[in-house]
């Protein structure tokens, strides 16, 4: 089997470079572009960033070139490509769009489409139904995203119960790594023996996007939990 082609949007962040370390070995998989700002765009992939995780520096990537966010220029040299979205959430909500349009089937972990009507975000293991929601996208392509990390693990626990007995509310208390700030992140003089209370909108994912993973779908789309 040929391996499936993808492109990495947002390659040079910590999110980016977190999904080139576990895709670039992978047998299914082969990554053909990598993109960012441009700022980035024109630059080898070790000129454009810092590379900040264990294992080999730009895992054996760093002489290619980095491409800009052009969904018109990279669907010439990858139509019809997967392309990992690992951009932030405001320029995911300006490009992942048009990437669609071009044919890529965008997998998203922003949060800019996650409670669009029309775009599944899915846990596999509860909603893979709700991919069905990719037929009622305009265009060739087509927007997939997960969930916020604090709201997968929470679906996960409450599923089953939902299922066997129904779920009226429930209360969370969550406590996430500061690594989820990106780099540099916050202030390690801050931080040390220190909670960071109201992190973004963290609240409001967590209030939301659990009720829509654990839904129905239908004909007029997803009914919430």
């Amino acid at each position: 089997m040929e391996p499936i082609p993808l492109v990495i949007l947002g390659a040079t962040g910590m999110v980016g470079q977190r999904a080139i370390s576990l895709l670039k070995n992978h047998p299914w998989f082969k990554i053909v572009a990598l993109a960012a700002s441009h700022r980035s765009s024109g630059k080898k992939y070790s000129e454009a960033c810092q590379w900040h995780l264990p294992g080999e520096p730009y895992c054996g990537i760093g002489d290619r070139e980095v491409w800009p966010c052009d969904p018109v220029l990279l669907a010439k040299e990858a139509r019809g490509a997967i392309a990992i979205s690992a951009l932030d959430s405001q320029a995911a909500r300006e490009l992942e769009e048009p990437f669609a349009k071009e044919g890529f089937r965008v997998l998203s972990n922003a949060s800019a489409h996650r409670m669009n009507p029309v775009v599944p975000l899915i846990i596999p293991e509860i909603n893979a139904d709700h991919l069905d929601l990719i037929h009622r996208q305009e265009g060739p392509g087509f927007i997939v995203t997960n969930s916020n990390c604090t709201s997968m693990p929470v679906a996960l626990a409450l599923a089953p119960l939902h299922q066997a007995v129904g779920i009226e509310a429930a209360s969370v208390a969550s406590y996430q790594a500061v690594s989820g700030a990106g780099y540099p992140g916050e202030s390690a003089w801050d931080m040390v023996g220190n909670v960071r209370p109201h992190p973004g909108n963290e609240e409001e994912k967590l209030s939301e996007e659990p009720k829509r993973i654990l839904g129905t779908l239908g004909e007029s789309g997803v009914s919430p939990a």
